[in-house]
């Protein structure tokens, strides 16, 4: 800057850097405007810095220590209350947040409860269709060895958002809201337990070619089970209805599971109904009651369904 103490009080030019006394409005030397205030960013800049403001807001909500409960703000590696640190899994997950899904669409998915603690990350669904799986796609979850490489696929049909099936090998859960027609070979979940509707097999109690029947316990009607499934696919516990329902729960069920914490007392029951129909019946459990979904399912605002270990909320923005 080109001036003295003598010279008064003024601005040094910041194109040219010549002095010029304070009140005049435009450099001596070149004409360029001056002021104290720093130069506004253009119309298009200005534009995005809004919703990037918003969008962090809303960020710094949605991750939450596990050790004190306080909300951490994105990008921070350890909680401001307590000290804790931030797993490095919500880490990536803000900036994938930040990047490509800043638009704003008409439903966004609200991670509830998985496998990594990145609980409350959001994805905003701003295109036409949105991938979800441990390998590909938007929404990646590479730490559920449940979730197929490309699992499913939330695509809009209008104003409605629908989920489809990608073919994966351990399918996608919705929570039931009120009585669900189901058919034989349908699974669901109750609290952490995996059930298959089965039909009552064929009756092969006949003598065999040498008109000598098997030993065995005494037979009762049933007109259809409820299998239990294990890891693997290998059935656990089976049912077999005596009349036309099957209560499950935690205790006083037909099927009791007494060390399963997400599982109600009473949680769930299926029914045979009088038209020879069955349906899924959610008992007002804690937790819910979830059918997996054949082909495609639409869904709707608070809905919840599992992908994997993951469980997610649908909020509809528009």
């Amino acid at each position: 800057m080109r001036w003295s103490m003598d010279e008064g009080i003024g601005i040094a030019c910041g194109a040219c850097d010549t002095f010029t006394p304070m009140g005049g409005p435009r450099c001596v030397e070149c004409g360029t405007p001056l002021s104290l205030d720093p130069p506004e960013p253009p119309a298009s800049e200005r534009a995005l810095e809004a919703p990037i403001a918003e969008e962090s807001m809303e960020q710094a909500r949605h991750y939450v220590c596990k050790q004190c409960s306080s909300p951490v703000p994105p990008g921070h590696k350890f909680c401001g209350a307590c000290g804790a640190v931030v797993p490095p899994e919500a880490l990536q997950r803000q900036v994938e947040y930040f990047g490509p899904m800043q638009a704003p669409g008409k439903a966004r998915l609200v991670l509830i409860r998985g496998e990594q603690g990145v609980e409350g990350l959001t994805f905003l669904l701003q295109g036409t269709e949105h991938v979800a799986g441990r390998k590909d796609g938007q929404i990646v979850l590479p730490g559920d060895v449940w979730v197929s490489p490309r699992h499913a696929n939330f695509i809009y049909r209008g104003e409605k958002l629908v989920v489809r099936d990608e073919g994966s090998h351990n399918g996608v859960y919705v929570r039931v809201k009120q009585p669900t027609p189901i058919e034989p070979g349908t699974q669901f979940l109750c609290g952490e337990q995996v059930f298959r509707l089965d039909p009552t097999p064929r009756d092969t109690s006949g003598p065999d070619p040498d008109q000598t029947y098997f030993y065995s316990s005494p037979r009762r009607p049933s007109p259809f089970r409820i299998t239990q499934i294990l890891r693997g696919g290998v059935p656990g516990m089976v049912f077999c209805a005596r009349e036309n329902v099957v209560t499950i729960g935690r205790e006083d069920c037909d099927m009791n599971f007494p060390d399963d914490v997400y599982m109600s007392g009473r949680h769930a029951r299926v029914e045979l109904t009088g038209e020879g129909r069955f349906q899924l019946v959610d008992t007002a459990s804690r937790n819910g009651t979830f059918v997996r979904i054949r082909g495609e399912r639409e869904l709707g605002h608070a809905d919840y369904f599992f992908l994997g270990r993951h469980l997610f909320r649908v909020e509809m923005t528009a």
